[in-house]
């Protein structure tokens, strides 16, 4: 029998401190890339990933692994387009990051971290391989490498996780009882 019920005061209160870390971050983020600092790094999607850890601590089933395969594959990319490693091994460099990615990810499963049947790293991973493939193909607008690796897309995409957090953090769900 499923009954509708309320999440609790504390972890409405600290779904709504997590929404808070996020829009704040993601203040920052658009407030620093309005300045136009950090402007010759490749370091928004590293940041983005970095940002989502950051507010991962308080409500470690949301943003821990999405965070986690972000960062680790900003990284890959930081290194690629940072010119730390050659250009050839941007295939290598992705499918290592996600690797890793995933294996942090099995073992937040097993410590319970998150749900076993988390499906956000799926989805992230075939949210890269799309971009990947529509870049290789031309098919993204002109700018899109440039906001990827700008500090507007940890801005935007932060306030938007936490926008998004904030609207849902006391919403209604459904509880199984036996």
């Amino acid at each position: 029998m499923q009954q509708p019920f309320s999440l609790s005061a504390n972890s409405r209160a600290t779904n709504r401190r997590q929404a808070y870390v996020l829009l704040l971050l993601g203040v920052v983020f658009l407030i620093v890339a309005g300045l136009g600092l950090l402007n010759s790094y490749p370091v928004g999607e590293l940041f983005f990933g970095l940002g989502m850890l950051a507010a991962a601590p308080l409500n470690t089933h949301r943003f821990l692994a999405a965070g986690w395969l972000t960062t680790l594959i900003g990284l890959a990319g930081f290194l690629i387009f940072g010119h730390a490693l050659p250009g050839s091994q941007i295939l290598a460099a992705h499918v290592l990051a996600i690797g890793v990615g995933l294996l942090g990810i099995g073992w937040m499963a097993r410590r319970s971290y998150i749900s076993a049947a988390t499906l956000t790293p799926s989805l992230l991973v075939v949210g890269v391989g799309v971009v990947e493939y529509l870049q290789a193909a031309h098919l993204t607008p002109a700018h899109f490498l440039s906001f990827a690796f700008s500090l507007w897309l940890p801005g935007l995409g932060l306030s938007v996780l936490g926008l998004v957090s904030l609207a849902t953090s006391g919403r209604t769900e459904k509880q199984s009882i036996n």
